[in-house]
């Protein structure tokens, strides 16, 4: 009862962070000059590398919402990681792409590359064709084809704001200590997509994809603001970062045959910055926004929640080393004890109280009042957190302008703790229990085409 009133505590706490922060950074949005960088040859290019494995579905839109970027210079490196479908086929056949003989600086070491193909009308697709090697060594692939000091990764089902890589990419230019941001992913899931844009955003008829929205605004406004404030985040989405390239290298690139590369390379960063005592910056940002997909299947959804929590694990113990050690600063102190004691074992403390305390109850071993008590203070503070993301999407962004979209909102915010919020905590179990099985598995979700204004 401690333990679930504790964390929803701390998570109110961290949501109150966020709000000061958040303000903040609106403030600086209005008086920033950014807009007049954008066509600007002084801008420093960047490289963008989308790692696609089995992306036939949505590859062609998520190249086109690139091409459609405001930014002045830049590369799109599309890294086919040894598809069995179509993708390959696919970007050749859009885009007129043709096979070239270019050299690779092997700064980092990946799976053999089968051939690179570009083309003259579309000068800033480069397409990889490599062997399978997962989602790093895809990425560290396009890490040695790139040709800019930073690089973005973006998932193959994720479409981009037109402002979105401006907005990043200015931290560098404020902050150049700065080694990695992430932007925040939203969801796409029912919303209409022309040409790789975003042109009229909708709540999904899903309920297991309307339940995530919650969800993702209660984990990016909240949870990786607060921690970003303090310079500790663990995680920079995969759906959507940038990074400076040498750093990454420095630190040998991404983390091959691993299912959490994207938290690993933070981690890494992190460690190898605070051992050197160097000065640097790792940062999440609010306002640049990526659109992707979520499960909608429970089916799904429970490959991608025990996927994971077995990445998540994966990684404590693997940078254990660092944790309550005073030279790694809040990421020692703060945050890796908060990802272990909440993230990793939070599923199975609350698992464990919906079966001891009823248990009790019935026992006569807890009075019906305590009882009661306990069960509305949970549910209160953990709706609190939800209904407060959902206010702070409003004041700050109000992506959601529809009122009837507000209200369906605040309706998944009410009912996530009567379900399916026990689902998900089954479905992180699972993924603590299937670890030794599963730490190299990435598994399957079923990727569907973007809604377009044809099929509207």
């Amino acid at each position: 009862m401690i333990y679930t009133i504790a964390i929803n505590l701390f998570y109110n706490g961290q949501m109150l962070v966020s709000v000061f922060d958040l303000f903040s950074y609106l403030r600086k949005m209005k008086s920033s000059d950014y807009k007049r960088y954008i066509g600007s040859k002084n801008m420093i290019p960047i490289s963008i590398i989308v790692p696609a494995y089995n992306e036939e579905k949505t590859i062609v839109d998520n190249i086109k919402s690139l091409l459609a970027l405001d930014y002045y210079e830049y590369e799109i490196i599309v890294v086919n990681d040894g598809s069995k479908d179509s993708t390959r086929d696919k970007i050749i056949e859009e885009f007129g792409l043709t096979l070239v003989n270019q050299p690779v600086k092997r700064s980092v070491q990946t799976k053999d590359i089968r051939g690179i193909y570009r083309s003259p009308q579309y000068e800033r697709i480069i397409l990889v064709d490599k062997e399978n090697g997962g989602k790093a060594d895809a990425l560290n692939a396009g890490i040695n084809v790139s040709s800019y000091p930073i690089f973005a990764s973006i998932d193959a089902d994720s479409i981009l704001e037109n402002e979105a890589l401006i907005k990043l990419t200015m931290i560098f230019v404020e902050h150049p200590e700065t080694v990695a941001v992430g932007g925040i992913v939203r969801l796409a899931n029912g919303s209409i997509i022309k040409d790789g844009k975003l042109i009229d955003m909708r709540i999904p008829k899903s309920r297991i994809a309307s339940f995530q929205i919650v969800e993702y605004l209660r984990a990016f406004l909240t949870g990786r603001t607060s921690l970003s404030r303090l310079n500790s985040i663990l995680i920079i989405s995969g759906a959507f970062g940038a990074f400076n390239k040498s750093a990454v290298i420095e630190v040998g690139g991404y983390k091959a045959n691993t299912i959490g590369e994207d938290m690993d390379i933070i981690i890494k960063l992190h460690e190898k910055m605070k051992r050197e005592k160097r000065k640097y910056k790792i940062k999440f940002l609010a306002d640049p926004i990526c659109w992707t997909q979520a499960p909608e299947s429970l089916n799904d959804l429970r490959v991608q929640r025990r996927r994971w929590q077995i990445g998540l694990f994966d990684n404590l113990i693997a940078y254990r080393g660092m944790l309550f050690r005073k030279k790694y600063g809040a990421v020692g102190l703060l945050t890796l004890p908060y990802y272990w004691l909440f993230e990793l074992f939070g599923p199975v403390v609350e698992f464990l109280g919906y079966i001891f305390i009823p248990m009790a109850y019935l026992f006569g071993l807890l009075e019906f009042n305590t009882f009661l008590i306990y069960f509305i203070v949970a549910f209160l503070l953990g709706t609190a957190l939800s209904m407060g993301s959902i206010l702070l999407e409003q004041i700050s962004f109000r992506k959601y302008t529809s009122f009837k979209d507000i209200m369906r909102l605040v309706l998944f915010a009410l009912l996530e703790n009567l379900g399916y919020r026990q689902l998900t905590i089954l479905f992180r179990i699972e993924g603590i229990l299937k670890f030794r099985k599963g730490r190299h598995a990435w598994g399957s979700i079923k990727r569907k085409q973007f809604v377009s204004t044809e099929s509207k």
